[in-house]
């Protein structure tokens, strides 16, 4: 008996909890967007509407912004880096999923080492680097240094471990090479994890402020973040326009995660489970 209320309990605790946990996450977002409707030069408020409502913000954020510009800057860069990293991802880690050769463990502990070392740190000899090679202030300092990611290998290795290496068998008995095997059967196969590093490489490019602040000053190579850090500077007693700016930033990574959520939840809940 007081374990079927236990049970009872914790079966209707739990989504409270849930509720009260999003509501809590999700408060500062709400506060961001209706502060964003409301008339300039007024602050934050969670009923703007008592204050007037208007949507002369999002076109003068979008305009003073430059938004347009760097949209198609942050959407170029992103895409550039999401399709070598999904490139690179999935040679790395089909190799060291599936390859048999001398000093692969060691070759992962190498590629597993490289996820605590922060990007400042590199920072210096990668500017050398985008120097000698004429990269700096081109759209190529924005992608190389990120062209390839440890997380994106070890997450496509551990996902490429869960498919049947019977499937990969009888693709090689019908005189299928280890490229056809990776295009024709593991990558259809891996479509989760593949949306997975889509979504956190398109995202985390999206978000970036340190590539282009570093790498960059030609205003025709602005981001997005690079757009909105510079537009919090012009205008910083300005909340409404403000927050309009934020959230003309961050609608487009929104949707993209909510079209993407089911192959995402599915991709991070099946990584590292061995069949």
């Amino acid at each position: 008996m007081p374990f079927l209320f236990w049970n009872r309990l914790l079966e209707w605790l739990i989504p409270v909890l849930l509720v009260i946990t999003a509501f809590i996450v999700l408060l500062p977002l709400f506060a961001v967007f209706l502060t964003s409707f409301a008339p300039t030069g007024t602050t934050p408020s969670l009923a703007p509407w008592q204050k007037g409502w208007t949507w002369e913000n999002y076109r003068q954020a979008w305009q003073r912004g430059n938004f347009l510009l760097a949209f198609a800057n942050s959407t170029l860069v992103a895409l550039a880096v999401t399709g070598f990293q999904v490139i690179t991802s999935a040679l790395a880690g089909y190799a060291l999923a599936r390859l048999k050769f001398r000093g692969r463990q060691a070759l992962l502990l190498i590629v597993l080492a490289t996820l605590v070392i922060p990007f400042q740190l590199l920072v210096i000899p990668i500017f050398l680097v985008l120097k000698w090679g004429h990269a700096i202030n081109t759209y190529w300092a924005l992608i190389l240094p990120t062209a390839a990611n440890g997380f994106g290998i070890f997450l496509l290795r551990q996902y490429f471990q869960t498919v049947p290496i019977e499937l990969e068998e009888a693709a090689a008995l019908d005189g299928a090479n280890r490229l056809q095997i990776l295009w024709r059967v593991m990558l259809p196969l891996s479509r989760p994890a593949l949306v997975t590093l889509f979504l956190f490489t398109f995202i985390g490019e999206w978000n970036d402020l340190f590539k282009p602040l570093v790498f960059t000053t030609r205003p025709e190579l602005r981001t997005v973040q690079l757009a909105l850090a510079d537009f919090q500077e012009q205008f910083t007693n300005n909340w409404p326009l403000m927050m309009a700016a934020v959230t003309i930033a961050t609608v487009p990574i929104l949707l993209l995660f909510l079209i993407g959520q089911r192959q995402f939840i599915r991709g991070i809940a099946t990584t590292g489970i061995k069949s």
